[in-house]
């Protein structure tokens, strides 16, 4: 299984960005595909994630309402949609992926870095 993210980049505060994360190696029909950040000197942090059959979607406090996850079945990607980017939203993000009902994500992105100015 590989993941593959892109999509990052440097903005000004207030801008957006569109995050790609496109999955091959197995069908992703039982998974739950996420979002997570890590900054430098703070620990990895949840983002968002989508349930790969249905769509369903969840959202760390910290995003809700500025970023909106999604996926495109057809093209195996999952997108992030971030809007009013705020420089707290430094930071690289991954990609990742588990079973439903699985306990850790067990397949990694290489990570895109995500620069916002002030």
């Amino acid at each position: 299984v590989q993941l593959q993210a892109s999509g990052g980049g440097s903005v000004q505060a207030g801008g957006s960005l569109r995050l790609s994360c496109t999955g091959s190696g197995r069908t992703f029909s039982y998974d739950v595909i996420a979002w997570f950040r890590q900054a430098p000197g703070k620990e990895r942090e949840f983002v968002a994630h989508v349930h790969w059959s249905g769509g369903n979607t969840y959202y760390g406090d910290s995003v809700k309402g500025r970023f909106t996850i999604s996926r495109d079945t057809a093209k195996n990607t999952v997108y992030l949609q971030m809007n009013s980017l705020e420089p707290e939203d430094t930071a690289v993000y991954y990609c990742a992926t588990r079973r439903i009902g699985g306990s850790s994500y067990n397949y990694w992105g290489q990570g895109t870095q995500v620069t916002v100015s002030s």
